[in-house]
């Protein structure tokens, strides 16, 4: 067999297998199944796209098979066949018809698109969160609220959220499928997006913006409670946490030490959140969902194996990211990749996980 006849009959296979493994994935990361009203109105623009779509395919496809079987070469017949053109009723409507389809196609679109961009920013009632791309997480501050988070976005049920959209290093894009379409966050500028959540749940979202090399892992998740729920969130992340062992006491003096001039947490005696902005903001981090977006927190042992591994090897789990390398760690005993014993890991994870919210 010819090489060129062999690659020929592996193209069906492979159209096939396309076909099959492109419904694969994550049920919750699908446009098609809407859990918000954006969303549920894109989606019918997809359905209403999909429709004219698959109507002119078919029509095409029964016209094309009616003129091969009619007007093909008949045994005998000889000579050209009588040559027909210029019949103006099919013209005007081969001509009429699609112009109306796009007309069917154009208006809801042209619709959704304008009110589907509507600036919330100066609304009273809408929610107010500024969300910036990091390389490769994602920081969710409650302007109003002035309350800081990382990687769990929470939000109220049945309230319009309001999203300020911008990039601490390069192009990001904010996706939550469930709950509507993507928008970019951009340097130096703010893009407005909103969405809103009918029911309480858990839905997940991914940055759609090609960003570097942990692109693929920059996850983040939405939590939507009821107003309620919400409430005491926030009341939350603004109560002190105690530490309630020696060893959370040690890891919280490693913290104050090595972490905090990034990260930020809740100081009891201050009475106030305090650290760095430069990495995401850990109060109340033993109630995350996620360890670095991607270690996910499915039982209460899961935070502290999480946080283990992560801080073990932190470049291993998430590669590009910003926390150091071994030799940016000055006198370090490359004991791991941020120049920390295996004890100091334990009292860090301790003091970590025991940062969660006192209400």
């Amino acid at each position: 067999m010819k090489r060129w006849q062999f690659v020929w009959r592996l193209v069906p296979l492979l159209a096939m297998m396309t076909f099959i493994l492109s419904g694969c994935g994550i049920d919750e990361l699908t446009t098609l199944n809407p859990k918000g009203p954006v969303a549920e109105k894109q989606l019918w623009l997809i359905l209403i796209s999909l429709a004219v779509m698959i109507g002119v395919f078919i029509v095409v496809a029964v016209i094309y098979v009616y003129v091969l079987v009619r007007f093909r070469k008949r045994p005998g017949q000889t000579g050209i066949p009588k040559q027909v053109e210029g019949n103006h009723k099919l013209e005007i409507i081969w001509t009429v018809i699609p112009f109306l389809l796009l007309f069917i196609i154009a208006i809801p679109t042209v619709k959704y698109t304008f009110e589907l961009d509507k600036d919330y920013s100066k609304d009273p009632n809408a929610l107010q969160v500024k969300v910036t791309g990091h390389q490769f997480w994602w920081e969710f501050e409650y302007m109003n609220e002035k309350v800081n988070t990382a990687q769990d976005l929470v939000i109220p049920t049945g309230r319009t959220i309001a999203f300020h959209l911008e990039s601490a290093d390069v192009n990001h894009s904010f996706w939550v499928p469930t709950l509507g379409g993507k928008k970019d966050n951009n340097p130096g500028m703010t893009n407005m997006h909103y969405l809103v959540a009918d029911k309480p749940g858990v839905y997940y979202g991914k940055c759609a913006e090609l960003c570097g090399t942990s692109h693929a892992l920059m996850d983040f998740k939405v939590k939507a409670v009821t107003p309620d729920e919400f409430d005491r969130w926030i009341a939350s992340m603004k109560a002190p946490v105690a530490v309630n062992s020696a060893l959370a006491s040690e890891g919280e003096q490693i913290f104050k030490k090595s972490c905090i001039g990034c990260h930020a947490v809740f100081d009891p005696q201050q009475k106030q959140v305090v650290g760095g902005k430069v990495a995401p903001n850990l109060v109340n981090y033993g109630d995350r969902m996620t360890v670095a977006g991607i270690l996910i927190n499915k039982n209460p042992e899961d935070v502290k194996n999480n946080l283990h591994t992560w801080l073990k090897d932190p470049q291993e789990v998430k590669p590009g990211n910003l926390m150091p390398n071994p030799q940016d760690v000055p006198g370090s005993k490359m004991e791991t990749s941020l120049g920390l014993t295996d004890k100091q890991i334990d009292a860090l994870v301790e003091y970590l996980a025991g940062q969660k919210s006192t209400k």
